[in-house]
């Protein structure tokens, strides 16, 4: 006879014993970010989880629900993948410094790094370059390694001091060291040149055709950068490729590259960031690129939010962070999982 090797539900005793250390040290990381955000002179905000658009990314999957309307019809809404678009009305409304716990769904997602429903913590500042905000995560991140009194953090054999001075590397350097590939000169006015960036690939990924210049690029980066970012110390990636923009602006240095940042640490991804675009038609242009790509490679499209665009327009020059508390907590409290960070596990 087979033994059941099945966990107990997370709410038995015994379980709920295992991962009490756990859920303490996200408590106590709650309160630090809390109180820095606090110190910091921020106002805590709480956005709605119903939203017209959940995001307009080719890759994130959103839940949707029909609410009974007014006159007796669905209304089509979805949980949101991020607080981005309601955080950035708020802005355009006149907060100046805003940060909030949101709870956000993403679906088709699941493992040991991956919930459909988690916590993002984001926030923003106004009339800050992204730079201020790259160095409020690293802060924020050793605020939370303080709060727990952990050392270092440990993944899957890899190690980060989360008090050292971090790593600053460009992905066009970070290409070029992990993977040989000059991924630059493959960005030509604007766009990604599918060709150019195969042919530099040659046999180090399996390319289908199918596969665009930004699938290429993206399974370069799982393969080969990713598991070699925040080893020993956090990494801050930056300078996204324009094709990779999403909602950051065009860096002033380089048309090629954009003001947009992640954080890793043990080759965990923990925070993704952006100076803010504020140009509507562009950002306009780039959600219904988004959508018709995701419309032929999944069958379906989310609606643009037209409220979000026209207070894109009204925005003041801005930057934000989106980070992955849950990932935060694992990390930060030793944790191997992050269905052992949170207080009611996906059943």
């Amino acid at each position: 006879m087979t033994a059941d090797k099945s966990p107990s539900p997370w709410w038995s005793a015994a379980r709920r014993a295992d991962i009490k250390p756990f859920l303490a040290a996200r408590s106590a990381i709650t309160r630090a970010a809390r109180a820095w955000f606090d110190e910091q002179g921020f106002t805590e905000v709480e956005t709605a989880i119903l939203q017209v658009s959940p995001g307009n990314e080719t890759h994130l999957h959103a839940p949707r629900v029909e609410l009974a309307g007014p006159n007796g019809g669905d209304v089509p809404r979805y949980l949101r993948t991020s607080p981005e678009f309601a955080c950035k009305k708020l802005l355009a409304a006149g907060e100046t410094k805003i940060f909030e716990f949101a709870r956000v769904f993403r679906d088709r997602e699941r493992g040991r790094l991956h919930l459909p429903e988690f916590t993002m913590l984001e926030w923003y500042r106004a009339n800050a370059a992204y730079d201020a905000v790259m160095a409020d995560a690293v802060v924020l991140i050793a605020h939370a390694a303080q709060a727990t009194g952990i050392g270092q953090f440990t993944f899957r054999g890899r190690a980060a001091d989360p008090f050292a001075e971090p790593e600053l590397l460009t992905v066009a350097q970070a290409f070029e060291r992990f993977a040989g590939i000059d991924m630059l000169a493959t960005v030509v006015d604007g766009e990604g040149d599918r060709t150019k960036l195969a042919t530099a690939t040659g046999t180090k990924v399996r390319i289908t055709t199918d596969d665009t210049w930004s699938d290429i690029f993206s399974k370069i980066l799982v393969e080969f950068v990713e598991p070699n970012l925040g080893q020993g110390r956090l990494t801050l990636l930056y300078e996204y490729p324009i094709p990779e923009a999403a909602l950051a602006r065009v860096a002033s240095t380089d048309p090629r590259v954009a003001e947009r940042f992640e954080v890793y640490a043990c080759g965990v991804e923990l925070a993704n960031g952006f100076g803010e675009l504020t140009d509507a038609s562009e950002q306009r242009r780039r959600f219904t690129l988004a959508m018709d790509e995701k419309q032929r490679r999944y069958g379906e499209r989310y609606p643009l939010d037209e409220d979000f665009l026209a207070a894109v327009a009204c925005m003041p020059e801005a930057s934000g962070v989106a980070l992955g508390f849950d990932r935060l907590v694992m990390l930060a409290s030793g944790a191997t999982s992050v269905d052992q960070v949170v207080w009611t596990p996906p059943e």
